[in-house]
């Protein structure tokens, strides 16, 4: 049995397509064979020209490439509707990093943290109540960051 997180009654969060959690400093997107395959499925392109064109080998893994941006780096994969809305052109494929924000293990260590993260996502702490259970999921499949 899990010690009681001190999210016990869950979390609030909703995606508000800011698109913060894409842009910004210099990072890391890590993808594994598996999900850059997926991914390289869905733009129907090889997975050699997927890792050629997306990718590139930083500490010895795997992650999604940059462009440079107004605020600072883009994913690569980013994009923004008319109205300004962030948008992922592989969201259907985007890897599990993506799929699991802002229920990281970092992020959710404690009620600071949490703060921390609601203080650079608007989503965070609004919307409909995630419960503990699938937040313990998000948490433990996140790859390490």
């Amino acid at each position: 049995m899990d010690k009681k997180e001190w999210y016990a009654d869950g979390l609030r969060f909703s995606c508000t397509q800011c698109g913060d959690c894409c842009t910004g400093p210099p990072g890391y997107v890590w993808v594994d064979e598996t999900e850059a395959k997926n991914i390289a499925d869905y733009l129907n392109i090889s997975i050699a020209k997927f890792h050629n064109l997306y990718t590139h080998k930083a500490s010895g893994r795997t992650t999604l490439n940059e462009r440079p941006a107004d605020t600072g780096y883009d994913c690569i994969f980013l994009g923004r509707s008319v109205d300004g809305k962030a948008t992922c052109s592989i969201y259907p494929a985007r890897p599990v990093q993506c799929r699991t924000w802002p229920f990281w293990s970092d992020n959710i260590q404690t009620k600071q943290a949490w703060q921390q993260t609601r203080n650079v996502c608007p989503g965070s702490g609004k919307g409909p109540l995630v419960p503990v259970e699938r937040i313990r999921i998000l948490r433990d499949s996140t790859p390490e960051l």
